[in-house]
């Protein structure tokens, strides 16, 4: 599979987004699209699939559109809900309706031949199996029921009607939808936002094997980097490729770089040397000659372009502390935390400078600890303290201001009155408000633009403890290795809230995660939590006396651990039993088995047998899954 666009460009009026597109696809390349926020990328994605869009590009080579056969293009904008009164389960199906139809010809094929196994009969039976094998007829019932579990989504979710769903969950949905249907080439615009890191592992797994072309447009490095063998970065409306993932890009984004200025460098001194010589001596007739000779030499030159510098505009600020804090910063001891019910107890010790990063599924109270440790929740049980001369500052990802019709300048200067109208703009300035944008109102603002104010407000009072709840929201990868540079260098102390694992590596030394149904503390990096995680059991910390409260809840554990070990036992039958099952298909497919009639009823009833004890392990599975979730 081949698809290409030589020399395109996109325009919105007298505006041009993207000048000259020259993008290339190649069987089941994994490709990145990279660049600023607003640059283009989004509007590619929707050039690949409405090539009305493309006119000549500024290029020298003629403009077209270039495709091997018709590929199937899959976009998440195009994935729709025909009917909101269908479970989910029905949604879902309408994908495998191929499969599902060959099921019920099968079915047939396998009557009809219980009275007459006719040559014809026997071939087209044969040949049926053998493409419902090749279109995946024995696992797509596991595949997804596997995507919708790692997505979220319980076993009482798959009989819900599509109309009962919250916005994000059929955003979900939808994007389950899209992968399953398996395009030729997939189009994937932020495929992680809202996703927490649980399930943003598995989606990079099953990417990573996909059959056939992505491309991705993600502010999502690590993600990035897992998947991709290509980069396209747009900037200044031209688009470079580069090969490699997003590390491999960067680097050799900086390389190319740095090489193409030495050379250009290099390059004027030469001009300069040869035009002073032949400036020098072109009037004396002797050496009038050898002055021509230095001006050609200059006409024949390849000129090195001057290489554009990075388009590293975003925000920055002088972080001042207003005073240190004592060395033990934060104490927390058994705090229970939740709102009408408990979603967790932790323990821990925060010290001066030290920078704590909280990950974890969506849902399980990384937030709401976050909350609670700000005073906006009442803890259940259990106990926090602060130390000495901590001064705190809270971000919170949902960006509430009490009063969105005002102006930027009037939010900013609300929290610091003292300041001149000329430091008030030197603040806004230095996180992107120039001119007119500080006289916007919030409501107006992007979501962008409400970090940035946000941030600004917050690091202009400088605080020695920071808790931030998701702040690489709505940020471009400039905008978060901003933010990154900023808080390595913060003398202060730091908890986040993140789901980006790559900010959380950069940025935290100490991690809380919330993982299964409980919460656990690592000190080190994300990198070192990854390379000991598989080694690391599942325990409970518990650090009360076990009385015949935490007694029961150990023995809980210990059941669910039961549970989970069944589960995946009986997960590794179901794939013995197809992996058997493949092999019987294999024997049948034999020129001395497929036209012997008794050989076939026999090997279909060796895989009916098969397929009967799957569908008993599936709905074991299943059982055993649902009380998990209870429990």
């Amino acid at each position: 599979m081949n698809y290409k666009i030589v020399n395109g460009s996109v325009s919105y009026g007298a505006n041009a987004i993207l000048e000259e597109i020259n993008f290339e696809i190649n069987g089941n390349d994994k490709i990145a699209v990279v660049g600023r926020n607003g640059c283009g990328k989004s509007t590619l994605l929707k050039a690949i699939i409405n090539n009305d869009m493309l006119e000549q590009g500024i290029g020298e080579q003629k403009f077209g559109v270039y495709k091997q056969g018709s590929p199937v293009i899959g976009y998440l904008e195009q994935v729709q809900f025909e009917d909101d009164n269908c479970t989910l389960l029905q949604e879902i199906l309408k994908i495998y309706n191929p499969i599902i139809d060959l099921e019920e010809k099968i079915a047939k094929l396998e009557e009809e031949l219980k009275t007459n196994s006719t040559e014809k009969t026997i071939k087209n039976y044969t040949s049926s199996l053998e493409q419902y094998e090749i279109m995946d007829g024995y696992t797509y019932k596991k595949e997804y029921q596997t995507a919708l579990h790692k997505f979220g989504f319980s076993e009482s979710d798959l009989y819900k009607n599509i109309n009962e769903f919250s916005g994000g969950q059929k955003t979900k949905i939808a994007l389950v939808k899209l992968i399953l249907s398996k395009p030729d080439i997939l189009l994937l615009d932020e495929p992680t936002n809202h996703l927490d890191i649980t399930t943003i592992e598995w989606l990079e797994n099953y990417l990573k094997n996909y059959p056939k072309a992505i491309v991705i447009v993600s502010h999502d490095r690590m993600f990035l980097d897992k998947i991709v063998n290509k980069v396209y970065e747009i900037e200044y409306a031209s688009m470079t490729e580069y090969t490699g993932n997003y590390t491999d890009f960067e680097h050799q984004k900086r390389v190319n770089y740095e090489k193409q200025l030495k050379d250009y460098e290099y390059q004027q001194k030469e001009i300069k040397r040869l035009q002073a010589i032949a400036d020098r001596f072109r009037y004396k007739p002797t050496k009038a000659k050898m002055a021509l000779s230095k001006l050609k030499k200059i006409e024949q030159m390849v000129k090195v372009e001057e290489p554009n510098k990075y388009d590293l505009t975003t925000f920055h600020t002088n972080f001042k502390l207003n005073t240190v804090s004592g060395k033990l910063v934060l104490k927390v001891k058994e705090l229970e935390f939740g709102y009408t019910c408990s979603l967790g107890k932790v323990s821990f010790e925060l010290y001066r400078g030290k920078k704590l990063g909280i990950i974890g599924a969506n849902g399980k109270g990384k937030s709401t600890l976050l909350k609670t440790l700000m005073g906006y929740i009442p803890k259940i049980s259990g106990e926090y303290d602060y130390g000495y001369h901590v001064e705190k500052e809270y971000f919170d990802q949902q960006m509430e201001f009490i009063d969105k019709n005002r102006t930027v300048i009037e939010e900013f200067s609300s929290s610091f009155p003292d300041l001149t109208i000329t430091q008030t703009r030197s603040a806004l300035a230095s996180f992107m408000f120039y001119a007119d944008d500080i006289e916007k109102q919030i409501n107006l603002l992007s979501g962008g633009e409400k970090v940035r104010l946000q941030l600004c407000k917050i690091f202009k009072k400088g605080p020695n403890l920071l808790l931030l709840d998701e702040p690489t929201n709505h940020m471009d990868i400039v905008g978060k290795e901003s933010l990154e540079n900023i808080l390595k260098s913060y003398e202060g102390t730091l908890i986040v809230v993140s789901h980006d694992r790559y900010f959380i590596n950069k940025i935290a030394d100490s991690l809380l995660i919330f993982e299964n149904d409980y919460i656990r503390y690592f000190d080190g990096t994300y990198s070192e939590y990854l390379e000991k995680r598989d080694n690391i059991k599942e325990e409970i910390k518990v650090k009360e006396k076990i009385d015949k409260k935490g007694t029961g809840a150990y023995f809980e554990n210990k059941e669910k651990n039961k549970i989970k070990n069944k589960i995946k036992r009986l997960e590794n039958d179901i794939e013995k039993l197809e992996e058997e099952i493949k092999n019987i298909q294999l024997e049948m497919q034999k020129e001395e088995n497929y036209t012997n009639y008794v050989k076939l009823s026999e090997f279909q009833k060796e895989i009916d047998e098969k397929n009967s004890k799957i569908e008993e392990k599936m709905e074991e599975w299943e059982s055993l899954n649902k009380l998990l979730e209870k429990k």
